[in-house]
């Protein structure tokens, strides 16, 4: 029997994303960054597919076996609810359910365009702010967001 995956908090959602800060954020660390998710999927076989944005413009984008055009579709409602709201798709939905309610439910955002759904987390940068997103779909929400942040931390080495 496997012991229950216990949620994170929103202290501990938020805390992440204070430490998981870049001093810049290039074409370069988007691919690099990119490839790190990819490689970390295909290590596990998961069937996902990343996507990193910044500024309005897709810098990196895979599909790997497995995944499907949903997974598109869910990249880009979590992508926008992180860019809305400027913080991780999954920490948007924890702090609605904090307050007894669901994002579906209180956000008055059409559900067809936003979901705050694990796996979508911001690009901060120091100093400047929310710049884009890095977003993995395919997996669980909380695998997904365990995932990019699984790969920030190493990518900055934290």
């Amino acid at each position: 029997m496997t012991t229950p995956e216990l949620t994170p908090s929103v202290a501990e959602l938020e805390a992440q994303e204070r430490r998981l800060v870049f001093r810049s954020f290039t074409h370069e660390d988007a691919w690099a960054l990119g490839s790190l998710l990819v490689e970390l999927a295909r290590e596990r076989q998961a069937p996902v597919a990343v996507d990193i944005h910044r500024c309005g413009q897709q810098l990196f984008h895979a599909a790997l076996p497995g995944a499907t055009p949903d997974n598109d579709a869910w990249i880009a409602r979590k992508r926008r609810v992180v860019e809305r709201y400027g913080s991780a798709s999954y920490l948007v939905g924890a702090r609605f359910r904090a307050k007894g309610t669901t994002f579906e439910e209180s956000s008055r955002l059409d559900p067809d365009r936003y979901a705050a759904h694990g796996g979508s987390f911001p690009v901060t940068v120091a100093g400047v702010g929310v710049v884009g997103a890095v977003t993995v779909s395919g997996l669980p929400q909380l695998a997904d967001h365990r995932l990019v942040v699984e790969a920030l931390e190493r990518f900055l080495g934290e």
